[in-house]
């Protein structure tokens, strides 16, 4: 019997990428839009194999799968998948961790240098008639300033490299990071307090874990010097996001570009869309056309390996005993 790949949601126009994979290794590709635990399991009830991307696979929809044999999730993020309870289970979990390694680093990047500029402050100075340059004073010379790097995967290391040429110091937190990988690299590893403490601007580059979540938040923006800018391309809930409306409003920190969010899409009223020192996209730092095909490719790729028993390029769980 031919095997039934579900795809439980996705915002693209299309599953053209994915059906060239699937269905030219001669398996069935059924699109769903699950959102529910319940829209879930019926969806991929038949699934020898699952491709996700927002739909929470939790630990009760895994038990419900007797057949899926593995999950790959667009793009790097695993907050969307209960690993522990998919390996308990047997089930492969991939996802794409190099998809769009070149897109977010510039998408960082962007941030750090529109927020060294001021020019979301003369943006919308100009578009409101006016025509001065102290609209977004003070403005402090990149050179010889300080990044902090939250984080030290591949992100950060691109992103580290890309803005290595505008002479800043760079720092970076991670208790994982290789010491010997950042001397190469010209970083200093440092405790989160003394990222906080010394960065310019503090790039947020961790996964969402119990452990991350909210790590960014009061305590920390008051340790931030007043002049320091906040950047998040990562994940929404590793910064305290009332914490840091705060923190901005009262002028603990100066400014902020934000890609993602406590929660999504960004509430239609929420305090952030108001505020003048705030850059803000709507967590699109992943896109371009480029990774976009890539990252769907890999993923039915991942699939499709696990089906036909070949070896797995993205393998999250190794210590899974698969079905």
């Amino acid at each position: 019997m031919t095997a039934t790949v579900v795809v439980t949601d996705y915002e693209f126009s299309d599953l053209e990428p994915e059906r060239a994979v699937i269905e030219g290794a001669g398996f069935r590709l059924v699109p769903a839009q699950a959102s529910t635990e319940e829209e879930i399991v019926a969806a991929c009830a038949d699934a020898d194999a699952v491709i996700n991307q927002y739909a929470q696979m939790t630990a009760r929809v895994l038990k419900q799968l007797p057949r899926v044999r593995v999950v790959s999730r667009y793009g790097i993020g695993l907050n969307t998948i209960d690993v522990a309870a998919a390996t308990a289970e047997g089930i492969i979990v991939s996802n794409v961790p190099d998809g769009s390694l070149e897109d977010v680093s510039d998408h960082a990047a962007a941030l750090i240098l529109a927020l060294a500029r001021g020019l979301g402050a003369y943006t919308s100075s100009l578009r409101g008639g006016g025509w001065d340059y102290t609209v977004a004073a003070p403005l402090f010379r990149l050179r010889g300033r300080t990044l902090g790097l939250l984080g030290f995967g591949q992100i950060p290391q691109y992103l580290a490299r890309k803005l290595a040429g505008f002479g800043l110091r760079v720092l970076a937190s991670d208790p994982f990071a290789d010491p010997a990988l950042a001397a190469q690299a010209g970083v200093t590893l440092v405790e989160p307090g003394v990222l906080f403490r010394e960065a310019d601007f503090l790039s947020v580059h961790v996964p969402l874990t119990p452990q991350t979540t909210g790590m960014v938040g009061s305590d920390a923006f008051a340790a931030m010097k007043p002049t320091a800018c906040l950047v998040n391309t990562a994940r929404g809930p590793v910064v305290d996001q009332e914490a840091l409306v705060r923190a901005l409003t009262t002028g603990q920190i100066a400014g902020a570009g934000l890609d993602v969010f406590e929660s999504e899409p960004l509430p239609a009223e929420h305090p952030l869309r108001g505020l003048p020192n705030v850059l803000l996209s709507p967590h699109c730092a992943w896109y371009s056309q480029d990774s976009e095909v890539e990252i769907r490719t890999k993923a039915a790729r991942n699939v499709v390996e696990v089906l036909e028993g070949t070896p797995l390029t993205y393998h999250v769980n190794r210590d899974v005993v698969p079905r």
